[in-house]
């Protein structure tokens, strides 16, 4: 497939798919557990509309194009006063990297069952199907970008999710200290952890998806990674 084919496949499962459903499971859960700020705001749905940040499709649309591909949703809105519970904080936060995760394990059960055989060299999929080639790919990239959502979302740095999780598993004291300098130079940490190490060369959160991310998803499709 050409280059603007693969971005439109890989906006299509986030814009439609992947970023509603990681956002609606913030909101649900959030709404569980005693706060329905996200509700008020109409954030209980898989409606993609709902949860669309123009400017987050934008920045998606030409990182994509730059390949790397970082982009956002529009974020959830939480009250954590209104939250029952010591580690509820945890739980809507871990809600949407794992809705991510339960997608990955569909799209893998779809491509289990649909491809014949494929293998994985590095981050090239190779397939031999009895469906239509892009029906794999889609498939494919379904699983991949879910569980790059997943890992980079569970990253211990504002504002992505995982921070959130540290936050609330910290004593209250040590979390009060260190969470205005984590708040305030978080997004200059997460400019560093995507941009390349060296130039030519991948970043950390690149790293960490070749390391967690590709065995991951070679376990979810049902085949060794080379």
């Amino acid at each position: 497939m050409s280059q603007l084919a693969d971005v439109a496949i890989f906006m299509g499962l986030f814009l439609l798919i992947s970023g509603p459903v990681h956002e609606c499971a913030h909101a649900y859960t959030a709404w569980r557990l005693g706060d329905g700020t996200a509700k008020l705001f109409g954030r209980v749905t898989l409606n993609p509309i709902a949860h669309l940040d123009p400017f987050g499709a934008l920045m998606i649309f030409i990182s994509s194009l730059a390949g790397f591909g970082v982009g956002w949703a529009k974020p959830t809105p939480v009250n954590p006063y209104n939250l029952r519970g010591r580690y509820a904080s945890t739980l809507v936060s871990v809600a949407g990297p794992l809705s991510n995760l339960v997608l990955a394990m569909g799209f893998a059960l779809a491509l289990r069952l649909l491809s014949d055989s494929w293998t994985i060299s590095g981050q090239t999929f190779v397939y031999d199907s009895t469906v239509p080639g892009g029906v794999s790919v889609i498939l494919w990239v379904g699983v991949e970008l879910n569980v790059m959502l997943m890992l980079f979302n569970l990253l211990p740095v504002p504002p992505l999710d995982g921070s959130h999780v540290m936050f609330d598993l910290l004593s209250r004291e040590t979390s009060a200290r260190i969470r205005p300098m984590f708040d305030q130079y978080g997004i200059f940490l997460l400019v560093l952890l995507i941009l390349p190490i060296f130039p030519g060369e991948t970043s950390i959160v690149g790293v960490v998806f070749e390391r967690v991310g590709l065995p991951i998803m070679g376990l979810l499709v049902g085949v060794p990674v080379n």
